[in-house]
């Protein structure tokens, strides 16, 4: 990985990928239904979000974003405990996206840190001037 550089863009759209493959897997009935339609919508809403932070007019809109990202995130990790409940042939599936659901939220979360203290810190060079 040397000389590669890190691309939570490409990241978030392999995490919308493989929600889309596990729920093209799943059997069609009334409960997976429900699930699927949860689980993919805030599956690639991760990337969809992620793309628009990076475009963001200002810290805060970045800021918020991120936050609709890591809001997200925790809700695919819910939505995919759900969907291995439903479907226990799926656990070790469920539990591999559930664990990068997991790092992507904390990704967001140390991100949404990150901005409040630059926010922070603007806040008070403005009071200051």
């Amino acid at each position: 990985m040397e000389g590669r550089v890190y691309d939570l863009e490409e990241r978030t759209a392999r995490f919308g990928e493989q929600i889309i493959f596990l729920a093209r897997r799943l059997e069609k009935n009334s409960i997976n239904k429900r699930l699927v339609d949860q689980v993919v919508g805030a599956g690639i809403s991760i990337g969809l979000n992620y793309r628009e932070a990076n475009a963001a007019e200002s810290l805060r809109d970045f800021r918020h974003k991120i936050a609709i990202c890591r809001k997200e995130s925790n809700e695919v990790k819910h939505a995919l405990h759900m969907i291995e409940v439903a479907n226990s042939h799926m656990v070790e599936v469920c539990r591999s996206l559930w664990k990068e659901a997991n790092e992507l939220l904390l990704i967001f979360s140390a991100s949404i840190r990150t901005c409040d203290k630059k926010l922070r810190t603007n806040e008070k060079k403005s009071i200051t001037l």
